[in-house]
């Protein structure tokens, strides 16, 4: 039976040897959860820009489909170039809001992984405590 060694007798070289491996595991975890946290940041983004390009598409569609109805129902009551500026009007409007919701949306998102920096600063500490030791 081997005699049990404390941390106080075990050599030098193989203190950090171990440091060293504990510390490259630890980096490959840490890149690991950066990853992570970026595609479910970068999926929210991908949404909100889809949002932004469907407001777009939708207004310019909406717009189109308004001038052909209702420029032809106002041009019975109101000359026809003042029923076409009214109708885009308010159908470019409308697609300025929704375009702007998805703006929004991005304006509130946190790019930066900040789960990530939380667990490298525990990970300097631990490290630290590790070599002062």
């Amino acid at each position: 039976m081997q005699p049990v060694v404390n941390v106080q007798q075990r050599p030098l070289g193989e203190l950090f040897s171990e440091l060293a491996r504990e510390t490259g595991t630890l980096v490959r975890q840490e890149v690991q959860l950066a990853k992570t946290e970026m595609v479910a940041k970068t999926k929210v983004a991908g949404g909100s820009l889809a949002w932004t390009a469907l407001g777009g598409v939708i207004g310019f569609a909406g717009a189109l489909a308004l001038i052909a109805a209702v420029i032809l129902a106002l041009a019975l009551v109101l000359p026809l170039w003042l029923s076409a500026l009214i109708v885009g009007t308010v159908v470019a409007g409308i697609g300025a809001t929704m375009a702007l919701h998805g703006l929004n949306a991005l304006k509130h998102l946190d790019p930066v992984p900040r789960q990530t920096i939380r667990t490298l600063k525990e990970d300097r500490r631990w490290v630290s405590e590790q070599i002062s030791r």
